[in-house]
């Protein structure tokens, strides 16, 4: 590859990328779970004249590649297999290799080296980055494999870029640059608080997404000033949600009895759940235009508008026009659409090398990581913090038949929203 040279290592044999036909990925809802649980192509990248990721003073400073030392990044990921997260992975590295080949800097070596999916792996796999002089390592996805590596990073001082969305692995060099579950739930609770939505209830997922979604929605709707009905927990088994779904509909019945209506109900989840929970939602007689479904990221799948109670529905999610860009150019180069958190890995490359022109030893400091003004990227800002956590602008997405639009855009400093008070103020931009 022209712009900057990448190898994908397994523990067994270092090689050239090897092109197969690509494997099917799965939907956003399981690579949130894989994230809390936490490649091939039809010939090389073609050149593409745009990007999503916006010009860097850091880059634009750089020496001339031929001046400069190699600058050394290795990627980890689940590679091996092929099952779901090893398809998810295959897609992310192909993704890293797009944002190399684009921003056409030969100074820059990445790796993508095999962790087996595993803590183990993921220790192994940081160890030999390490020894192969790597200044920065991208990854891992998973967050058991996300504290495995760290335990090899931290102590020889080399910052990790990792796609978990679990905080508690976050921390002393390890930043992540995923979507953080807590901050989705605050942006839509308080987004529906300020259009007039003040008693809530919820149908959460009784699984590990679950029980970090729940305290977080009963903190966001105490914070935004509004008040918790009712919480029903459900499994994914069939005919599970049958009997929590009932006692949340009597709940929201109940408070439109006795005066207290019920005007928002919490459904977080994804593509494999809400296609069962809808149709319980549309014969149960709640009226959707009384009480807003809104929901999580893990919403933002296609066809979502084909289940008649989600259409109407508020989600929160990162603008998705620089995504919908990035999708097309994906799918033109390696022939398929890229599963939603393959940007992560994009950006997180982008991050690379925007910092990549300084001084070996100054480049990827804590500093220069948690800079104020951020790294803009396809997901938009992205700024990361001292504990790790990021921080991005989010907007507010309506489920449409069709597509979906943007009723409230994204912030464009994160943690600084100017957001409206009512919805009409917002306007609407479709998208699809």
């Amino acid at each position: 590859m022209a712009a900057g040279r990448t190898n994908v290592e397994t523990p067994r044999i270092a090689s050239r990328i090897v092109r197969r036909p690509a494997m099917g990925v799965a939907a956003v809802a399981l690579a949130s779970a894989l994230l809390s649980a936490c490649a091939t192509n039809i010939g090389s990248p073609s050149p593409v004249t745009t990007s999503s990721v916006a010009p860097d003073k850091d880059a634009a400073a750089a020496k001339p590649a031929a001046q400069q030392q190699p600058v050394k990044i290795v990627m980890l990921l689940p590679l091996g297999g092929f099952g779901p997260a090893a398809g998810i992975a295959k897609a992310m590295k192909q993704a890293g290799e797009m944002a190399l080949f684009e921003r056409n800097n030969p100074a820059i070596q990445l790796s993508v080296k095999d962790d087996g999916g595993t803590p183990e792996g993921a220790r192994a796999a940081a160890d030999q980055a390490i020894k192969d002089g790597a200044e920065i390592i991208l990854g891992p996805l998973m967050s058991k494999s996300v504290a495995s590596a760290a335990d090899a990073a931290r102590p020889a001082g080399v910052p990790m870029l990792a796609f978990s969305n679990d905080r508690q692995v976050a921390g002393r060099g390890v930043y992540l640059v995923s979507f953080m579950a807590e901050a989705e739930v605050d942006r839509i609770v308080d987004f529906a608080v300020r259009n007039g939505k003040k008693r809530f209830a919820a149908l959460i997922p009784d699984d590990a997404y679950g029980r970090v979604i729940e305290p977080a929605f009963r903190a966001a709707v105490q914070k935004a000033g509004g008040s918790v009905a009712s919480v029903e927990l459900y499994t994914a088994q069939a005919n599970s949600m049958i009997e929590p779904a009932k006692r949340v509909v009597e709940a929201v019945k109940a408070g439109e009895a006795a005066g207290a209506p019920v005007d928002a109900l919490f459904v977080p989840g994804g593509a494999d759940v809400l296609p069962q929970l809808g149709p319980l939602i549309a014969y149960s007689g709640i009226d959707t235009g009384k009480v807003k479904l809104i929901g999580t990221g893990t919403w933002n799948y296609p066809n979502i508008g084909r289940e008649d109670a989600f259409v109407g529905g508020w989600f929160p999610s990162p603008d998705p026009h620089g995504f919908g860009d990035f999708s097309e150019r994906f799918t033109r180069t390696f022939g398929q659409t890229p599963p939603r958190v393959a940007s992560l890995a994009y950006d997180a490359v982008g991050i690379a090398v925007a910092l990549s022109g300084q001084q070996p030893g100054t480049r990827f400091t804590a500093a220069n990581l948690t800079r104020v003004s951020g790294f803009s990227g396809v997901d938009g800002t992205i700024r990361l913090t001292a504990d790790g956590v990021p921080e991005r602008g989010l907007a507010v997405l309506e489920v449409q038949k069709f597509g979906t639009s943007v009723v409230d855009p994204a912030p464009s400093a994160p943690g600084l929203p100017e957001m409206p008070t009512r919805i009409s103020q917002a306007g609407s931009h479709p998208t699809q």
